[in-house]
């Protein structure tokens, strides 16, 4: 297990406090379960650029084979054309 710190206001300490008495818990057992609860809940991050530039003419593979060919770098002036 990781250790973590929680900066809380005041409120909410005095409520998990009160809450870790009455149910005879560690407040890190109530807040554990709590961030459990509340993290199952949410919703994945779909990363929103996959497929985006969706293109039926272009492909990793035709964008690899136009950039050999037309990406070499010039020996005489050292830049790319």
């Amino acid at each position: 297990m990781e250790k973590t710190t929680l900066y809380l206001p005041a409120d909410l300490q005095r409520a998990l406090g009160a809450t870790a008495k009455r149910e005879g818990r560690p407040q890190a057992d109530i807040i554990r379960e709590a961030l459990k609860t509340y993290l199952s809940h949410r919703t994945p991050i779909r990363l929103r650029s996959i497929g985006v530039g969706s293109d039926g003419e272009v492909s990793g593979a035709t964008s690899e084979k136009w950039l050999r060919k037309n990406w070499k770098t010039s020996k005489s002036a050292g830049t790319r054309r």
